[in-house]
């Protein structure tokens, strides 16, 4: 247990996204149907691929991990959002805030590592088609997704444990719906400059290194796609990373936006838009791109669905 002063163990208070207006009570209802869609398509996603045969392959257990990764996100922030916006309390306890910034930076960066890993399976599987199975065999998969989850836990453990050491003061209130890291360190007493620029530096080698090996994996690909001489090959092959791309396009975006601009630049509105969409947009477009622009799924949607009907 941390060693703190009662005022550095007192409750935080999240201010949240929305007053009791009517205009924010349609958004707070909006934003749930967003959370359940959010929960129903990842969860939906993984149980497809448990119980689908034809999806059991290293490219579909890795989008296994990212649909986990993309549900327990909406599951760290938003229902103690939700809780605290219809009990009418903005509190959220010292070892519960330093709970939710230690997994929603786990799983976010995790999910960064795992779509660059992701490009270098579709880099393998267009380029290397022929060895796809020695080099993508399902223990590199594993190997793949451990890589994923333990590295970027080891990352956020350090980062939450040193933040949370520091003295806080003054009315802790966190100008967030969650205990995000911009949000939460501005209310540290002291000089924080040296803590600050390192994180802002672990950031963008935590979002530059993956960018580059997506940037890397698809040029490569591009290349192998050009010299396809089939028409249909090169729409197959399009129609294979057109997923992991707009995913990827999307999740990055909002990350860089988040966090790799100055902190002079900043402003509470601004992280709270970037969270929203990372943290809840994001997660639930990933399900709905993949089941809309990948026939696997789709198709293995209605062998499933089909199933079930003829069992009734």
């Amino acid at each position: 247990m941390w060693l703190r002063n009662q005022t550095s163990l007192a409750d935080f208070i999240l201010e949240g996204l929305f007053d009791d207006s009517p205009t924010h009570l349609f958004l707070f209802c909006l934003t749930m149907v967003v959370f359940l869609v959010a929960l129903s398509g990842n969860t939906l996603t993984i149980l497809l691929i448990c119980v689908d045969h034809g999806l059991h392959t290293p490219m579909y257990f890795l989008l296994s991990q990212l649909s986990l990764m993309d549900l327990m996100h909406v599951c760290t922030t938003i229902p103690k959002m939700a809780t605290n916006y219809l009990s009418g309390s903005k509190s959220i306890s010292f070892l519960g805030c330093a709970t939710q910034h230690f997994l929603y930076l786990s799983l976010g960066g995790a999910e960064c590592v795992l779509l660059a890993l992701m490009s270098y399976d579709r880099y393998v599987a267009i380029c290397h088609p022929l060895r796809y199975t020695m080099l993508m065999s399902r223990k590199v998969a594993l190997m793949m997704a451990l890589t994923s989850w333990l590295g970027a836990s080891l990352n956020s453990l350090i980062h939450t444990v040193i933040l949370m050491h520091f003295p806080f003061c003054g009315s802790q209130k966190i100008h967030h719906f969650y205990c995000e890291y911009p949000a939460v360190v501005k209310l540290v007493c002291g000089d924080v400059t040296v803590y600050e620029t390192t994180v802002y530096i672990c950031s963008i080698v935590l979002l530059l290194l993956p960018i580059i090996l997506v940037s890397t994996s698809y040029g490569f690909i591009l290349h192998s796609v050009i010299e396809m001489r089939s028409a249909g090959s090169k729409r197959n092959a399009f129609a294979t990373c057109s997923s992991h791309l707009i995913v990827v396009s999307l999740w990055f975006g909002a990350c860089i936006f988040s966090y790799m601009r100055p902190r002079s630049q900043r402003t509470p509105l601004q992280d709270k838009v970037g969270s929203v969409f990372y943290s809840i947009i994001t997660p639930t477009l990933n399900p709905l791109i993949y089941a809309l622009q990948n026939k696997d799924v789709a198709k293995a949607l209605r062998r499933v669905l089909r199933r079930g009907i003829i069992t009734q």
